[in-house]
């Protein structure tokens, strides 16, 4: 039962966690980039910055809103992988070590995206949707790119987490296998 406490924090735990990150991540690319969410973001969400007290405020909303979900999903899938573990200690653990796997993947790929989007995709150009009235296509490029890169990051930190998570079972596992085959002094 106490491995159902553990999925139950561990779902509440990474839709929090993402959620800051999401306001952190929204802090940093609207300094960037403004009109990302003001000409962008703002419309995507049907908001005004006068509902939240101004335009930091509002893209900290924003910044939870797109990204808690994913957390949800971080929790559940790292979460039910976390019951094959007997001990709700190892657990515990090892769904900690792969939390903080997915996060700092995000945040690494998120960086890809700035170089990614400031080095190469300003030069090459993309095809994505713009506002008519955007002014700074560049800045505008390079958070883009760091959204993108960032989701992509979660993604891949997720099934490097969850094999993370098998790979330390098997070694629990093996472990336990060769203490039960040891001969006793």
């Amino acid at each position: 039962m106490r491995k159902f406490g553990v999925l139950a924090a561990t779902i509440f735990i990474t839709i929090l966690t993402a959620g800051v990150y999401g306001i952190l991540h929204d802090q940093v690319t609207y300094s960037i980039s403004p009109e990302y969410f003001t000409k962008f973001k703002y419309r995507q969400f049907g908001f005004e910055p006068a509902w939240f007290n101004g335009h930091r405020q509002t893209v900290a909303v924003i910044g939870f809103l797109a990204t808690w979900w994913v957390g949800l999903w971080i929790g559940l899938l790292v979460g039910l992988t976390g019951l094959i573990y007997p001990d709700h200690h190892i657990m515990k653990k090892r769904i900690a070590s792969a939390i903080k796997i997915v996060f700092v993947t995000a945040v690494i790929f998120g960086l890809i995206g700035f170089l990614q989007g400031r080095y190469s995709l300003i030069e090459t150009g993309v095809h994505w949707w713009f506002p008519e009235d955007l002014i700074d296509k560049n800045n505008f490029i390079i958070v883009g790119s760091i959204y993108n890169y960032s989701y992509l990051g979660g993604i891949i930190g997720l099934i490097i987490g969850i094999a993370y998570m098998f790979r330390g079972y098997s070694n629990e596992k093996r472990k336990q296998q060769s203490i039960k085959a040891s001969p006793l002094p």
